[in-house]
C-alpha cells in the first residue's frame, strides 16, 4: 500500500541557513503564550512574524477577546522595554512623543521623552484619538525616529507598535487615514473562540485562582538574538517565480471589479518579507507559494477598499483577497 506523505514530509531537505535556533525560539514563544492564551494560534504567529520583519500590527476585534492581554504577554516574552498608551479624544501629540521643558538650572529647554520611546508599544483603541494625534505616529512608525524642535531622536531597536481598535463602536472614533493604515504590515482580525476553546478559557481562569497572567510568562528572546534572526530571514531564498506570483496577486487588486482601491508596492514588499519569515519559522530557507498565501490576507485586508456596492452587499476584503488568490496561477 502506497504511503501518503504530508506536505512537510515531502519538503524534507537540508537547510543552507542555520534556522534551528530561530525555529526553537518561536516555538518557545508560542509555548509561553499558550500558558494563558487559549486558541488564537494564527494571531500569535502573525505577531511573531511581524516582529521578525520589523513590522507594526493593527489588531481589530470586539472587546473581551484577549487582544490587549495577548499583545502585553507577547511583549513579556521579549527582554525589552514595554509601554502602553490608551488613546482618548483629548490626547495630544506631545502626550505620545514628549515635550520640551524649561530647565531652571541650565536655563535651557530639555526634551522629555514620551511613552513612544520604548521597544514594544501597545496603543489601545488607536481610532479614539483625533487625526493630529494619529499623524504624530507617522514619522515614528515609518522612519523609527521623532523630530522635535529641529532635533531628531532615533528609536531604540527593536521598535514595534501594536495597535488595537474596536470595529463595532463608531461613535467618538476617528477612522485611520489610508496613509497610516499602510504603515502597518498586518491587520489581524481576531474572532470569537470556539465552544471548546471557550470551555478551556473558563477552566484555565478557574484553575489560575486569581494569579496574574503576566507572572506566568517568561522572557525567551533577547534583542541580540532578535537582530541575528532578522539577518537570517534576509537570506531566505526567493525564486523569480515566487516574486512574479506576489506581483500578480497585488496587481490583480488594482483592477478587480469588487475593489475601489488596490494594494500599493508597499503591499508587495510586505508580502515578500512576511513570506520569508513564514518560511524561516517553519525551518525552510526558501519561500513556497503557501507562505505567500498565509501572508496575503493580513497584508492586504487593510490596504484595499471595497466598492460601495459590494460593501453594502456584505462582501468582505478577506473574501476578495481569497478570490484573487484562487484566480492567480500557483507557481510549480
Amino acid at each position: 500500500m502506497e504511503e501518503n506523505n504530508t506536505p512537510e514530509e515531502e519538503l524534507s531537505f537540508n537547510s543552507r541557513i542555520p534556522l534551528e535556533d530561530l525555529k526553537k525560539t518561536v516555538d518557545d514563544i508560542k509555548a509561553e503564550l499558550s500558558k494563558v492564551i487559549i486558541g488564537q494560534k494564527d494571531f500569535v504567529e502573525l505577531l511573531i512574524v511581524s516582529l521578525l520583519v520589523d513590522g507594526h500590527v493593527l489588531i481589530e476585534g470586539v472587546p473581551g477577546i484577549a487582544k490587549t492581554i495577548t499583545a502585553k504577554l507577547f511583549a513579556k516574552t521579549l527582554k525589552t522595554d514595554f509601554s502602553r498608551i490608551q488613546f482618548t479624544p483629548d490626547l495630544m501629540p506631545s502626550d505620545i512623543l514628549g515635550t520640551s521643558i524649561f530647565n531652571l538650572n541650565s536655563s535651557e529647554f530639555e526634551f522629555k521623552q514620551g511613552p513612544i520611546f520604548s521597544n514594544i508599544i501597545l496603543i489601545d483603541e488607536i481610532n479614539r484619538a483625533p487625526a493630529k494625534t494619529q499623524a504624530a505616529l507617522f514619522e515614528t512608525m515609518e522612519e523609527r525616529q521623532v523630530t522635535m524642535d529641529g532635533t531628531t531622536y532615533t528609536m531604540d531597536t527593536p521598535f514595534m507598535v501594536l495597535a488595537t481598535q474596536n470595529p463595532i463602536e463608531q461613535e467618538g472614533t476617528y477612522a485611520l487615514p489610508e496613509a497610516q493604515l499602510d504603515r502597518f504590515i498586518f491587520k489581524i482580525k481576531v474572532a470569537y473562540p470556539s465552544v471548546e476553546e471557550e470551555i478551556q478559557i473558563i477552566q484555565t481562569h478557574h484553575e489560575r485562582q486569581g494569579s496574574k497572567p503576566q507572572e506566568m510568562i517568561k522572557s525567551v528572546i533577547t534583542p541580540k538574538q532578535l537582530a541575528d534572526y532578522k539577518s537570517k530571514i534576509q537570506e531566505i531564498i526567493v525564486e523569480e517565480k515566487i516574486v512574479k506570483y506576489i506581483a500578480n496577486i497585488i496587481t490583480k487588486t488594482r483592477n478587480h471589479p469588487h475593489l475601489y482601491l488596490g494594494g500599493s508596492p508597499r503591499a508587495s514588499i510586505a508580502t515578500l518579507n512576511a513570506a520569508k519569515a513564514f518560511a524561516a519559522i517553519n525551518g525552510r530557507d526558501f519561500v513556497i507559494p503557501e507562505d505567500v498565501k498565509k501572508a496575503s490576507v493580513p497584508v492586504l485586508n487593510h490596504r484595499i477598499i471595497l466598492t460601495p456596492e459590494r460593501e453594502m452587499e456584505g462582501v468582505t476584503t478577506d473574501s476578495v483577497v481569497q478570490m484573487i488568490m484562487e484566480s492567480v496561477e500557483i507557481p510549480r
